[in-house]
């Protein structure tokens, strides 16, 4: 996941941003409500998710969160808060989070809840996404193809499921770059080429079908059959 992190608190931000990463995400952060809103504005079509505290400097969560739906960016919302006040819990759904979780709580919680947001908000409530024959389990992070199991690398596996996510569209390099790593990967974009290559290997061993189609400098889409 490409996650943006909006939390006012150095420490609890390097904390999350830390363990995320370990378990193999992205995280951006911003420290303030105003640079939290401009961030997801600006990266609207990037982060698969914004994990957003409620009290903020600059502007709190719960106006974020409203000024972010009203500017028609659809990203699915966590917020975080200390706040067991009923009334506060309903004003950020009201605002137009998806979600909630109160502080303290478990780092597998947190992740847990940020993939079932994401899975809704692609359309894709049920874990197993399939394009012709292809099928990615979410759950369990495995992939058939005509029914058997193709082994992946875990940055192999996170590519088929960043495209998986999105069929029909052209993925940029770059987008998938800034997906899987952070900005200080960008002039390494020859990665992405190789696990590209790959994972079409991989999947197309045995297939006379393509999967994966290259668009000379547009970048890569799921071949449908």
């Amino acid at each position: 996941m490409h996650l943006l992190l909006v939390e006012d608190d150095p420490r609890l931000a390097r904390s999350y941003q830390r363990n995320l990463e370990e378990e193999g995400h992205t995280v951006e952060v911003a420290f303030d409500g105003e640079a939290g809103y401009q961030r997801a504005l600006a990266g609207r079509d990037k982060f698969d998710a914004v994990i957003l505290d409620v009290l903020l400097p600059k502007r709190n969560g719960i106006a974020v969160c409203r000024d972010l739906r009203r500017a028609a960016v659809q990203t699915p919302i966590l917020l975080l808060t200390a706040l067991d006040q009923t009334e506060d819990k309903v004003a950020g759904l009201d605002a137009g989070a998806d979600d909630y979780l109160s502080k303290p709580f478990d780092l597998g919680e947190l992740i847990a809840r940020a993939k079932a947001l994401i899975r809704r908000g692609k359309g894709a409530a049920h874990p197993v996404l399939s394009v012709g024959d292809i099928e990615v389990n979410t759950l369990e992070q495995s992939v058939r193809r005509s029914g058997q199991v193709i082994d992946l690398s875990p940055m192999e596996y996170r590519i088929l499921e960043y495209l998986i996510h999105r069929p029909r569209v052209v993925v940029s390099k770059r987008e998938l770059l800034e997906h899987l790593y952070d900005y200080n990967w960008e002039h390494h974009s020859n990665v992405i080429e190789a696990h590209v290559s790959n994972l079409r290997k991989k999947l197309d061993a045995g297939s006379r079908q393509p999967s994966i189609e290259t668009l000379r400098g547009r970048g890569y889409r799921l071949a449908i059959a």
